[in-house]
């Protein structure tokens, strides 16, 4: 988050994907103007400069509605530093990725099974936005947007955890994005150390971090107890490792 990543959070219903982006939105820096979009207000961000903004239902007379396409649009009209979407669902998903394209950091939530279904739906939810979308637009743009998947999971005894975490590459091969995990977890349930490795390194020197040091647990701060202390800090907050351990 300090670096300005833009991250996806996904997983299945009560995942707890509200709540990481939550935790993750703690890391962003004080002085930066963050506008939150949801479709119900759920997110109650505690950031000093924060926006939020919630959609209407149409009145008896079917007019007045404002959905969530809208509010995003005037979102990047209100000098925002960061754009959070509670939940991304139908076409509003194209007017994220133009917004992350655009240079804003952005995140948001989306149900999923897993990190790479996740960048399979960003890809389709945008096509609903009319004919002229066309795929051969829309998985570039998300390849080239997308930095990083943190997918989370509920399990059999409703323990939520971080399930793995996968950077995109940027490339595209024969219509599929390329993207290898972070941090995953292993037969043991423990969140190790993946082969991925996040792109803009340059963007984490910005922020003073070290993105090697993040990566092998040994940056300032971090609590080699876990291996999931460089994941905390990777996407933004040890705090947020911490809860999903």
């Amino acid at each position: 988050m300090q670096a300005g990543l833009n991250i996806l959070v996904s997983g299945a219903t009560q995942a707890g994907k509200t709540t990481m982006v939550r935790a993750l939105a703690g890391a962003i820096p004080a002085g930066q103007r963050v506008i939150t979009c949801e479709e119900v207000f759920e997110l109650a961000l505690r950031n000093r400069d924060c926006v939020a903004m919630q959609t209407r239902a149409a009145n008896l007379e079917g007019v007045g509605e404002i959905n969530l396409r809208r509010l995003v649009k005037e979102a990047l009209r209100m000098r925002p530093d960061r754009l959070l979407i509670g939940e991304v669902r139908e076409a509003e998903a194209l007017d994220l990725l133009i917004a992350m394209n655009s240079g804003m950091p952005s995140m948001s939530t989306l149900h999923a099974n897993s990190a790479r279904e996740a960048i399979i739906k960003i890809c389709t939810l945008p096509l609903l936005a009319g004919e002229n979308v066309s795929a051969g637009f829309v998985v570039p743009t998300v390849a080239g947007a997308v930095d990083l998947v943190v997918h989370l999971d509920l399990g059999p005894d409703g323990h939520r955890q971080v399930r793995e975490i996968a950077a995109l590459s940027g490339r595209v091969e024969n219509g599929t994005i390329e993207m290898s995990d972070v941090f995953q977890r292993d037969d043991a349930g423990l969140l190790v150390r993946g082969p991925g490795i996040p792109r803009a390194a340059e963007r984490y020197a910005r922020a003073g971090h070290d993105l090697a040091a993040l990566l092998t647990g040994d940056a300032v701060g971090s609590q080699p107890v876990l291996r999931a202390s460089g994941a905390g800090a990777l996407a933004g907050t040890a705090r947020a490792a911490g809860e999903w351990s």
